[in-house]
């Protein structure tokens, strides 16, 4: 068995992943999001917390030691952009809330808390405010039509989406951690140097054969 169960618990999501996969592309292929992209300098935004299944993941790196001691860290926390699934089992993944999330439960208090507010006015101050949010309203409609060409902007997007994703995979690759590059550039200069010895002793067979 090669795979992984794999849970985040925020987002009450779970599925199957392989060993050998990032905790961040696990959350990426979930549709799960950082506030931001990891830097190469050492800025992060991907910190987790383990929940279950600590044990199956790779050593913390280098990068994520320095993150945590300039950071500080809670129990069971990693990085995901450093934290490579090295074992099959079962893992559960607590993200961090987001700032956009914790702004949308700011507004719907806000909301809630003008709706009683609005409740408890009297009639008049209520047309009184009703007015001022038609006027609001209306306001921000007629600006909508006189910038509505600039929204031809948004095609050049569509145009630029290929370049994104080359320049994202790039950004990953330049994350990933040292240590694990290194091993992976190891094994494939390994696997080169086999190849090339069997290529040799195929062309020595074929020589041998054709002097037969």
């Amino acid at each position: 068995m090669s795979d992984v169960e794999i849970k985040f618990e925020r987002e009450g999501l779970d599925g199957i992943v392989a060993v050998g996969t990032y905790v961040i592309d696990a959350m990426k292929r979930f549709g799960i999001r950082t506030e931001d992209a990891c830097l190469p300098s050492g800025e992060h935004f991907c910190a987790v917390t383990i929940t279950e299944g600590a044990d199956l993941l790779s050593a913390p790196t280098e990068a994520e030691i320095k993150f945590f001691e300039i950071n500080g860290k809670v129990e069971g926390e990693r990085l995901a952009c450093q934290t490579m699934i090295e074992r099959p089992g079962s893992i559960t993944v607590m993200t961090k809330k987001k700032k956009a999330e914790e702004a949308k439960e700011s507004e719907r208090e806000a909301a809630a808390d003008f709706k009683k507010e609005f409740a408890e006015m009297p009639l008049e101050k209520k047309i009184s405010n009703l007015v001022q949010l038609e006027a609001i309203a209306l306001g921000e409609t007629f600006s909508f039509i006189a910038n509505s060409p600039y929204l031809i902007f948004e095609k050049i997007g569509d145009i630029m989406a290929e370049f994104g994703m080359k320049l994202e995979r790039e950004s990953k690759d330049s994350t990933r951690p040292k240590e694990h590059t290194e091993k992976e550039a190891a094994e494939k200069e390994s696997g080169e140097a086999k190849v090339g010895v069997q290529a040799e002793n195929e062309e020595t067979v074929d020589a041998e054969e054709r002097k037969d």
